[in-house]
């Protein structure tokens, strides 16, 4: 019995109390599932609690799944710290630098601020990736603290949330990518281009 779980419910609260990483892990462990099927999860945190695990990793869906197999772009930009090793995976894959970004996070209030990146290329158009957008303000941070046009802009997530203001991700983006991971993919006003999973899924599931 393989579970096919493309997106870990809970791997996102992978600190503190509650622990809800810990939580979900238990619940997929008791399945007692011979492999357990997940992409792109969001920290090493919950799949090292979870047996049988098996990663697809989105460098391998980034690189299938480009137009032009990603050849319209002249690097990768990674938008924080957290998103540095899937970010520099698909440079690689793609055959492209990496730029590095950070940011500041006030745990407290969930606040952004201090968004800063390395030196860009002044030609050409760049892809940011990273596993989650939610409300997208890590990503519209970004967006301003590069300032780039939209033209030169696009974004890759795994798994496209799109709650809250995720719609003006549109003023900074071309193309915004995403698979169908989760439900918040079909948020008809982000309009991403949407990356179907099950091929990918049944490949690794073999």
């Amino acid at each position: 019995i393989t579970a096919q779980i493309p997106y870990l419910p809970g791997a996102r609260q992978d600190r503190g109390t509650p622990f809800g990483a810990k939580v979900y892990a238990n619940l997929i462990n008791s399945m007692g599932a011979d492999r357990v099927l997940c992409f792109d999860p969001h920290s090493p945190v919950m799949p090292a609690l979870l047996e049988n695990l098996t990663v697809l990793h989105s460098d391998e869906v980034i690189a299938a799944s480009l137009p032009n197999q990603g050849r319209d772009y002249v690097g990768v930009i990674a938008p924080d710290a957290g998103a540095v090793e899937r970010a520099r995976r698909a440079a690689d894959a793609l055959g492209l630098p990496l730029y590095q970004a950070t940011k500041v996070r006030d745990f407290a209030t969930g606040k952004l601020s201090s968004f800063e990146c390395e030196e860009l290329p002044e030609r050409g158009r760049l892809l940011v990736v990273d596993d989650i957008c939610d409300g997208g303000g890590t990503f519209m941070g970004l967006a301003q603290s590069t300032g780039l046009s939209k033209e030169r802009l696009d974004l890759w997530v795994s798994h496209g949330v799109f709650s809250g203001r995720a719609a003006q991700l549109t003023e900074a983006y071309g193309r915004i990518f995403t698979t169908d991971s989760h439900p918040g993919h079909l948020n008809p006003d982000v309009n991403a281009t949407i990356i179907p999973l099950a091929a990918f899924l049944a490949a690794a599931s073999n």
